[in-house]
């Protein structure tokens, strides 16, 4: 762990790395440390940013075509599994492209905060400060990455024939919970990478089952009898439905969507940040 001796306000520049008992710290304190800290979440990420040339012109401009070829090819596939196109063909594209861009928003947030703290060994080995910014930077960085996605979407909705409706505005809310929900999923991650090297490996499965489990490639309606029950239990079900439900439709979501958007993005959250906590002052010592 790094120690400090001015009552874990991560001021002291005397750091002792030794094994320690996992726990929460006192949660004041680091709260209060953690918002002190909050532009340093800021300047991370816009390194991170530059580092990877996401602020010139081309590297935006990826940003945008990626999904977009993506959601392309997923459109062709699935009009050649459904047997040819169909009448809701136009709504169908803008549904996977507002899913897609959506979808790899969370994705980009739980698998770059993930590796976040295996991938800033140095920065714990030599500075003191609450571990939980390094996800949550991650998740900065994802955000605006997907900013111009979402800037991109308008026109493809209107060049599709999709009206504009208020109720798209609605779509905040739950941009908002799924920004909730892949923080908590980046923490959760970040953790178990710390000692399980393999899940860096293992992440990128799990994204992609979890996309086709989602409603992105298919309308949340098109979901079999079957497992129409079951859908509730994966949480990108009710996060991207409400979402694109808004977006694309202009209809308000079900009450039950809202509630189960808003439990799991919460739960994620809470148990996501209170299992960091609980084990970043072992961080250094199994890096």
């Amino acid at each position: 762990m790094t120690g400090t001796r001015l009552d874990e306000d991560f001021t002291s520049s005397v750091h002792v790395y030794e094994p320690h008992r996992s726990g929460l710290p006192r949660l004041r304190p680091y709260v209060r440390e953690l918002w002190r800290r909050r532009e340093f979440i800021t300047e991370l990420s816009r390194s991170t940013m530059r580092a990877a040339h996401t602020n010139t012109v081309f590297g935006q401009l990826w940003l945008v075509l990626n999904p977009l070829l993506l959601a392309a090819v997923y459109y062709v596939l699935v009009t050649i599994l459904r047997g040819g196109a169909d009448d809701d063909a136009a709504e169908r594209f803008v549904h996977l492209c507002a899913g897609l861009f959506a979808f790899y928003f969370f994705a980009g947030a739980m698998q770059t905060g993930a590796s976040s703290v295996v991938g800033g060994g140095k920065l714990l080995l030599n500075l003191s400060f609450p571990r939980l910014l390094l996800p949550l930077s991650a998740v900065r960085t994802a955000f605006f990455r997907f900013l111009p996605t979402l800037i991109v979407y308008i026109p493809i909705h209107l060049a599709f024939g999709q009206p504009l409706n208020w109720e798209m505005s609605l779509g905040v809310a739950f941009l908002a919970m799924l920004t909730v929900f892949g923080a908590g999923m980046a923490m959760i991650f970040a953790t178990l990478q710390v000692y399980f090297r393999d899940t860096a490996s293992f992440l990128p499965y799990l994204v992609r089952i979890w996309l086709y489990l989602s409603p992105v490639l298919w309308f949340a309606e098109d979901a079999p009898d079957r497992f129409a029950d079951w859908m509730i239990i994966n949480p990108l079900f009710s996060l991207l439905g409400g979402w694109t439900d808004l977006l694309v439709r202009g209809e308000i979501p079900s009450a039950s969507l809202w509630i189960a958007a808003a439990a799991w993005s919460l739960a994620a959250f809470i148990v996501g940040s209170l299992l960091f906590m609980s084990r970043e002052r072992e961080f250094v010592v199994r890096l």
